[in-house]
């Protein structure tokens, strides 16, 4: 796993065999950042990374100029592999949260400026999510919320829906 821009440019990171987690592929995180610049200037805000796995799109997020990087992400391994590598790069932009995503969504009360979702794709309440997001008021006024999924999840009748990305099996939707 690498960052592939910024301020943390090339840092690599050997993720554990015994990982679970699917980084986002490099092709498939450098064209959706391609597409965020489209929509927003990451540089001074502030960010959340929800099942944020090994922490990739954080690392990045961070290495783009995020001024706050809120990574939530319940596995204990996993958790502590992404606080190692925020260690090993000295930055201290990241507040990392083990716990429930949904427990997360129900007891927040901050906005974000931008927000990331990559949940398993065979999670069950994987649909709900941009629901949540909006009915918790998560995202700030002119925020961007991007959900990765698998092919067979179609938001396009969503309300804040906004355009549908596919970089092979990797597909996102783009709330405002």
């Amino acid at each position: 796993m690498r960052i592939i821009t910024g301020i943390y440019k090339g840092r690599r990171f050997n993720i554990p065999r015994t990982f679970k987690a699917r980084p986002t592929t490099d092709m498939a995180k450098e064209n959706i950042f391609n597409v965020i610049r489209g929509y927003l200037d990451l540089e001074g805000t502030i960010a959340l990374d929800l099942f944020s796995g090994t922490g990739s799109i954080s690392l990045e997020l961070a290495s783009r100029g995020c001024d706050e990087v809120v990574s939530v992400e319940s596995n204990r391994n996993h958790a502590k592999f992404i606080s190692q590598c925020f260690e090993n790069i000295d930055c201290d932009k990241d507040i990392l949260i083990r716990g429930d995503v949904f427990k997360f969504i129900q007891h927040n009360h901050q906005t974000f400026d931008f927000i990331f979702a990559d949940p398993p794709y065979a999670l069950p309440e994987l649909p709900t999510i941009p629901d949540l997001i909006f009915d918790h008021k998560m995202l700030s006024e002119n925020g961007v919320f991007i959900m990765e999924h698998g092919k067979k999840q179609d938001f396009s009748q969503h309300p804040h829906f906004k355009e549908h990305r596919n970089y092979g099996a990797v597909n996102f939707s783009i709330f405002k």
